[in-house]
């Protein structure tokens, strides 16, 4: 909200002297966020000039010129340049006439941009100056020709300082409104806060704008006043579409009257261009009060007004002049005819004013928050009124607002105000709120009186009865926002000063803390960002083809969730794998030029069970907390959506240096990632040859623990990972880490250090090749017993010597006892034991 101070000034007494960071300093002090501050960045002399004559020359390059000779200066005076009364100036525009009071920048003034003004030599002339236009003093977008003051209704003395008639001299502080705040998106709301932060006198706009010459209204829509209708047959959330519908009748308008010059500079400072003058009293309105007005032309309406939802298959023009299919959902103001306005968002073009409107039609409404949000993101219509009736218009100023456009179109625009108007209001009263004695002292954490509290509340317009126990506090109809006691106790801490709340960090209970899976998912991140990956956070959405690759091993039909307003409509299923996210970070940084990736993420898939429906229990409404049946409803609604961690490994794990060739990542890189996460969790995650669709075969591995599966790791398909223009090998990882969790045990017992010497043998056994050397190494560490401290595989071969459809696998054995040192025999027969078991599962035998 940009507001001109010389506006506020209007209604709130600016302290003497007050700076655009003064006014946003006071601001700050009751919790609006400054934003900016805006001027014309104009410097002078810049002043009001007098076309005496002109010649014009065609020059060489086809363009006309006027060499003009303007007065600035009453006739024997120093011009504020300190030049002659008369100035000679090179004008290109043509629209001007002698004897036309224009603006003049004299030499030494600066224009936006910046852009000085000096006396240069032109068009073989010495151009002492320069006539303005609109666009270059900022006051509008018209560059095509001079700024005539006669268009603009003034008529100065020649020599007048423009810059302070025109309001050029005005500044305008910018600040941030918060949702819940929807009062300040007016000088009337950002008048009372600067009153409540300075303690300045107050006057509410509103009681001010009952001026002699328009009739009041007549409530009701029958008899002799203007019909308007509310028919809201399904109310969203059982609110009607509109509570409150004043309108006005002003007649014999003149359109073509200049806009005030006064008025232009404020909206310009405020963010809104002129258009006209019927348009921009009803703009200065709404910016005033807060309340957005909308001009009919009253002889291009049909019948009354009523205001209805949409039928199926309706449309409008809307005044951007695009024709709009209509939702049910959305309310529309009607005549006779069919829609002529969406409420609250944006008018219909049949019925603008134009400059061919004489009699106007003035509507003040006020419409269901709600109902207003949904239509304008449903047709991409943002809009200044929309804006404020999201937030919540003050139900109890429509008939003042329409009071006020209808008084200054009587006086801008020439019109006669006449009683064919009509007044509906059916806006419930605001409930009392108990505010219990204390209750503000021991939410806030700093003392306050009784007196403290009930002088802030009333401040802000709250009225206020004592009674036993605390107070009762009626809100004051512009903050809808104020619904509960800590709302109340907010109001009061604002106004008393935050500077009075101490910075005292709270202790936390005994007892509290991170859960036991917040603390191993932490220590799963920082393990592996530890040993050189990367975190990553991904877009949690995936084409249907991604879930179908990735969301299921075997390539059986899987379920997804559908998003209702995807971001991207390619994208509209929510994700059951991490890896696409992955494939896609690493694409984007190879294209950047980063070859070597190693990334992982944690992150939520979502696993919607096929034939089961989700999302069915209604939505509770926004404004109260659901009830505990409520909650478990909607939890009863959500699918599956388990923690997953997945990683990606691409180029080389180690890269190529003197004495080391490159080592590129793979399968074994794959595995290794799978070993650090079951450090972290204190798990043991088994290895067995897997299948996956997307993933190399005779490359994939699934993943156990406690024999449930629980993830895979592989490499991907070399076609898939070049379709995602990645080398032909990458490596990935995914483990449902809230199952390794939920099958783990809690807590991790440290084993004991051996002090005797081990015993280390090799056990080379011959199996079949397909059998999986994870079931050959289990069934060695089993039959060994518990003299075998450590296993590990450190050879496959597979040539000469060993027969065909057949394999060597070879284990480093290592024994050790706790109270003896082992003798050679016993480490044998361990051994012995151990390649015992294998044969009797595997089939393998010894090789001799």
């Amino acid at each position: 909200m940009r507001v001109p101070l010389s506006w506020l000034a209007e209604y709130v007494e600016l302290v003497p002297g007050s700076t655009p960071e003064d006014v946003h300093a006071a601001l700050v002090q009751v919790g609006l966020e400054e934003e900016d501050v805006h001027t014309f960045e104009l410097e002078g002399p810049i002043v009001v000039g007098e076309v005496l004559e002109f010649t014009e020359e065609p020059q060489s390059n086809g363009k006309t010129i006027r060499w003009c000779q303007v007065r600035v200066a009453p006739d024997g005076e120093t011009a504020a340049d300190g030049g002659d009364a008369v100035h000679g100036i090179v004008c290109g525009a043509r629209n001007f006439f002698v004897g036309d009071k224009v603006v003049v920048t004299l030499p030494g003034a600066v224009l936006p941009g910046p852009f000085p003004i000096a006396a240069r030599k032109t068009y073989g002339h010495v151009s002492d100056g320069m006539i303005a236009s609109a666009r270059e003093l900022g006051l509008g977008d018209d560059h095509e020709g001079i700024l005539r003051l006669s268009t603009i209704g003034i008529d100065a003395p020649v020599g007048t300082d423009a810059i302070e008639l025109l309001g050029l001299n005005d500044a305008a502080v910018e600040i941030n409104v918060t949702p819940d705040r929807g009062y300040a998106f007016s000088i009337r709301g950002v008048a009372r806060e600067y009153a409540h932060a300075t303690g300045a006198r107050y006057r509410d706009p509103v009681e001010l704008s009952s001026p002699a010459g328009v009739p009041e209204p007549a409530e009701g829509a029958s008899g002799d006043v203007f019909p308007v209708e509310i028919r809201d047959e399904a109310p969203i959330r059982g609110r009607v579409g509109s509570s409150v519908f004043a309108t006005r009748i002003v007649r014999d308008v003149d359109p073509a009257r200049p806009t005030p010059a006064w008025m232009i500079a404020r909206l310009k400072l405020a963010g809104i261009r002129s258009l006209s003058v019927l348009v921009d009293i009803t703009n200065y309105v709404m910016l005033e009060l807060g309340q957005p007005i909308h001009g009919y032309d009253l002889d291009r309406l049909q019948g009354g007004i009523v205001v209805r939802r949409a039928t199926p298959g309706e449309t409008i023009t809307t005044l951007d002049g695009k024709e709009r299919r209509l939702d049910p959902e959305d309310l529309l103001i009607t005549d006779d005819r069919g829609a002529i306005g969406i409420a609250g968002v944006m008018g219909g073009a049949d019925t603008e004013m134009s400059d061919a409107t004489r009699n106007v039609l003035i509507e003040a409404a006020n419409f269901d928050p709600v109902s207003i949000a949904r239509s304008a993101r449903r047709h991409k219509l943002p809009s200044e009124a929309s804006k404020r009736f999201e937030r919540g218009v003050d139900p109890q100023i429509a008939a003042a607002a329409a009071t006020r456009v209808a008084q200054l179109m009587v006086d801008l625009a020439g019109g006669t105000a006449d009683a064919g108007g009509s007044l509906i209001h059916e806006a419930p009263e605001r409930e009392a709120i108990l505010l219990p004695d204390g209750y503000v002292t021991e939410l806030i954490g700093v003392e306050y009186t009784d007196e403290e509290v009930h002088d802030a509340l009333a401040e802000i317009g709250g009225a206020i009865t004592r009674t036993s126990d605390g107070f009762e506090v009626v809100p004051p109809s512009w903050r809808p926002d104020l619904t509960g006691k800590a709302d109340l106790a907010e109001e009061v801490a604002r106004l008393a000063g935050y500077h009075r709340i101490p910075s005292v960090l709270p202790v936390a209970p005994p007892g509290r803390g991170l859960t036991r899976s917040q603390r191993i998912r932490r220590r799963v991140a920082d393990a592996l960002a530890a040993a050189g990956s990367t975190e990553v956070l991904s877009f949690p959405f995936a084409t249907e083809d991604e879930n179908a690759l990735f969301g299921s091993a075997d390539g059986s039909a899987v379920a997804s969730v559908k998003l209702a307003n995807a971001l991207d409509a390619s994208t509209a299923l929510m994700r059951r794998s991490l890896l696409p996210g992955l494939i896609a970070a690493a694409k984007r940084n190879r294209s950047r030029g980063l070859v070597d990736v190693s990334l992982f993420e944690l992150g939520l898939v979502f696993l919607p069970e096929a034939g089961v429906t989700y999302g069915s229990a209604e939505l509770p409404v926004g404004d109260r907390r659901p009830t505990e049946a409520e909650l478990q409803a909607l939890q009863a609604g959500i699918p599956p959506q388990p923690r997953h961690i997945g990683a990606l490994l691409v180029g080389d794990v180690v890269t190529k240096q003197p004495g080391q060739a490159a080592v590129p990542a793979g399968v074994v890189d794959a595995l290794d990632v799978v070993r650090q996460v079951a450090l972290a969790v204190g798990a043991e995650i088994e290895v067995a040859q897997g299948s996956h669709q997307a993933l190399h075969p005779g490359r994939t591995a699934e993943l156990r623990v406690a024999g449930r599966s629980v993830g895979f790791a592989g490499e991907l398909l070399p076609s898939v990972a070049e379709e995602n223009d990645l080398p032909r090998v990458v490596a990935v990882v995914e483990l449902d880490l809230d199952a390794v969790i939920a099958l783990t045990e809690p807590g991790l017992e440290a084993g004991q250090i051996g002090t005797y010497p081990a015993a280390t043998q090799d056990l080379s056994l011959l199996v079949d090749a397909d059998v999986p050397a994870s079931a050959v190494a289990g069934a060695v560490r089993e039959g060994a017993g518990g003299l075998l401290e450590e296993l590990h595989l450190v050879d496959d071969y597979r040539g000469a010597g060993v027969p065909d459809g057949s394999k060597s696998l070879t284990f480093a054995l290592r024994f050790r006892a706790d109270d003896r040192t082992l003798t050679a025999a016993e480490a044998s027969e361990a051994k012995l034991a151990g390649a015992a078991v294998a044969r009797e599962r595997t089939g393998a035998a010894i090789r001799e």
